[in-house]
C-alpha cells in the first residue's frame, strides 16, 4: 500500500462546513444597512478572506463613518451568530476526518476565521479530529498570505511540502500553495481554474485516504505507515 500522507491542512467555512454562505449572508446584510449590495466584483474581498480584510473593504466602498474596527466587530458577531445557530458539515467531511484519525494521519485545522467562530464549529466538529487549529489571530498575516499553512505545518513539525492541503476558494488555495502544499480543491462558491499542484474534485465525497495516498506518491511526499 502506498505511503500515508504526512499531514492533511484542512480549511474550515466552505471547505468542512457549510458556513461560506453565512459568512456572505452576513456580509451581505450588513453591505445592505450599509447602502450597498454586495456583487460578484465584491467576492474576492470577501469569500475565504478574513473578517478585518472583508470589513476594510466595506470601509471603502460604502464611504461609511464607522471605522473599519467597528465593521469587523459587527460582522465578527453576525457571523457567530449564524454559526452558533447552524453548523452543517460539508458532505463527505466527517467520513474523511474519521477516516483520517482512524489511520492517525496528523491533521490540522487552517481557518482565516476569528477564534470565537473556530470553536463554535469546533464544537460541533468534534475537537479530537484536530491536532492542531489556526485562526485568524494566531498569524500576524492570514489567507491569502501563506503564513498560515506555514505556521499549521512548524506546528506539527513537518515541512509544508510533505502536506496536502484542502481548501474551497481561490484565495485558501493561493496561501496553500504559497506555503508549498499540494492542494485539494473542492469549490464551494465561486470556480477554481486547474493548476500544478491542485486536484480538483466536486465533492469531499470523493476524497479518501486512498486518494490522499495517491498523491502523495505521485508528489514524493509522503509519511510512514503506523
Amino acid at each position: 500500500m502506498p505511503a500515508l500522507p504526512a499531514a492533511v491542512l484542512f480549511d474550515m467555512d466552505g471547505t468542512l462546513v457549510d458556513t461560506e454562505r453565512l459568512w456572505l449572508q452576513a456580509t451581505a446584510e450588513l453591505a445592505a444597512g450599509l447602502g450597498h449590495t454586495l456583487v460578484e466584483e465584491d467576492l474576492p474581498e470577501v469569500l475565504g478572506r478574513a473578517v478585518d480584510h472583508t470589513a476594510g473593504h466595506l470601509h471603502r466602498v460604502t464611504r461609511t463613518g464607522l471605522a473599519a474596527a467597528a465593521l469587523a466587530e459587527l460582522l465578527t458577531e453576525a457571523f457567530s451568530v449564524k454559526v452558533a445557530a447552524e453548523v452543517v458539515p460539508r458532505p463527505g467531511a466527517l467520513a474523511l476526518l474519521a477516516e483520517l484519525r482512524a489511520a492517525a494521519v496528523p491533521t490540522a485545522l487552517v481557518s482565516a476565521s476569528p477564534r470565537r467562530v473556530v470553536d463554535l464549529v469546533l464544537g460541533h466538529l468534534g475537537r479530537d479530529f484536530f491536532h492542531v487549529t489556526l485562526a485568524a489571530e494566531d498569524t500576524e498575516r492570514t489567507k491569502p498570505d501563506p503564513a498560515p499553512y506555514l505556521a499549521a505545518a512548524a506546528r506539527l513539525g513537518l515541512d509544508p511540502s510533505v502536506c496536502v492541503a484542502v481548501e474551497d476558494t481561490p484565495t485558501g488555495v493561493s496561501s496553500a500553495l504559497a506555503a508549498g502544499c499540494s492542494v485539494v480543491a473542492v469549490p464551494s462558491t465561486v470556480p477554481i481554474a486547474e493548476a500544478d499542484r491542485i486536484t480538483l474534485l466536486t465533492s469531499l465525497e470523493q476524497a479518501d485516504l486512498a486518494l490522499l495516498s495517491a498523491l502523495s506518491v505521485l508528489t514524493g511526499r509522503t509519511g510512514p505507515r503506523p
